[in-house]
């Protein structure tokens, strides 16, 4: 995204070709932003994981002559929504059902304080959207929720309003937008738990080298740890301190797990060893959720194979993601032979030693997906995940990296 809006051709290294990251080129290009794409088969890229934009200023973007169909991905809705919000031009946003039942009101509220016109159902909550964009004024706004989602719209829009923009949060949220917003030359500053953007003439183009994603790594650290006997090395992984919460989280489980920050060009990167072990319950509560939002799916699995009581709590935002997946996974989990019980704010699991096994419904949602795959590693009958097709939205080189894996 800030490449479309920079002067000149940015280059992306180590591109992730998944459906939400072309949603976001498709709604772009729409707009008139030229986009140069490695050449596909299913499942990836074929020559390169290279991307290309050639940035249209600022001020470049077009109105599109249709929708904008962003599929799945809640992350280029409310992202475009900041950048929208600065254009002088109306545009309809969409996406798929799951995406259509998310909730946007987090978002249009700042953006229509700072001047923009939004119109959707339940006033502005729910997709299909329409968004006026035009001259904005510089807000301050609490990120209540500590949502890097939100904070990122609004530093976005910010780009385009009069004034100082700031976002303060009680919690840190993720914080991959301020560290692009000030290599792309983005008139950015932070001073303690407050992050603001001024109005900006311009943005300069970059070559980025895209770090690994930490939360698909997630899947492959907790099956190391899972397997019996199993020793695991990932490499070039992003290790982003707003990021790595799980592996932190892990540590104090008694996870023989370590970090190695090999370098670091905006975004710090390194390395992950991981080896198996049994691992002790643990109590997961509001200050440590932002850190690893993504990654509690997953973490639940590894709960179920802890020795004793596992408790996550004040974790309601996982209510409203692609699912909701606390029931998603109380449910899949306990059709496998876990001792799970859902609360309103989170579950309470009780540890056992192995997964008897069986079918689970991933409920249209890839990490819930992903995470019972890893979780039939550590069963006596295997588990079948039905529609898995979802896991491409996210990630969808898994079921190679997977079979490589577990290969001998």
């Amino acid at each position: 995204m800030l490449g479309a809006l920079a002067d000149g051709q940015s280059k992306f290294s180590n591109f992730l070709y998944s459906e939400d990251c072309l949603s976001t080129i498709k709604a772009l290009q729409t707009m008139g932003v030229p986009f140069g794409t490695a050449e596909f088969k299913e499942g990836g890229p074929i020559q390169s994981d290279d991307l290309t934009v050639e940035g249209v200023g600022l001020h470049g973007l077009s109105k599109p002559l249709s929708d904008l169909d962003l599929g799945n991905s809640g992350t280029s809705m409310r992202l475009l929504l900041g950048i929208l919000a600065g254009q002088p031009f109306e545009v309809r946003l969409t996406g798929d059902r799951s995406l259509c039942k998310r909730p946007m009101r987090r978002v249009t509220e700042p953006l229509r304080k700072m001047g923009a016109q939004i119109t959707g159902r339940e006033d502005g909550n729910f997709a299909p959207l329409v968004i006026k964009g035009g001259p904005l004024s510089a807000i301050r706004w609490q990120n209540k929720i500590s949502s890097a989602q939100v904070k990122s719209a609004i530093l976005l829009a910010g780009l385009y309003a009069k004034g100082e923009t700031i976002v303060e949060e009680m919690i840190s949220s993720r914080d991959h937008t301020e560290r692009l917003l000030a290599l792309f030359g983005a008139p950015f500053r932070k001073v303690d738990r407050a992050v603001s953007v001024r109005q900006a003439e311009r943005l300069r183009a970059v070559q980025f080298d895209v770090p690994g994603d930490f939360s698909s790594a997630a899947f492959f650290i907790a099956a190391a740890l899972m397997v019996p006997h199993s020793e695991l090395v990932i490499r070039g992984v992003g290790l982003n301190p707003t990021r790595i919460g799980l592996a932190q989280l892990l540590q104090s489980m008694g996870a023989d797990l370590k970090l190695e920050v090999t370098q670091d060009q905006g975004e710090p990167r390194g390395n992950i060893y991981v080896k198996s072990g049994r691992l002790k319950g643990i109590t997961v509560g509001k200050n440590l959720i932002p850190p690893l939002i993504d990654e509690l799916p997953i973490l639940m699995v590894v709960c179920a194979l802890a020795e004793g009581r596992s408790v996550i709590q004040e974790a309601q935002e996982l209510r409203i993601k692609e699912t909701d997946r606390i029931r998603s996974m109380a449910i899949g989990l306990s059709a496998i032979g876990a001792k799970v019980t859902e609360r309103e704010d989170g579950c309470v699991i009780e540890g056992i030693k192995e997964f008897q096994g069986g079918t689970v419904s991933s409920f249209g949602d890839h990490r819930t997906a992903m995470s019972f795959l890893i979780a039939g590693l550590s069963s006596k009958r295997g588990v079948l995940v039905k529609d898995t097709d979802c896991i491409k939205t996210s990630y969808p080189g898994f079921e190679a990296d997977l079979r490589s894996m577990c290969a001998p």
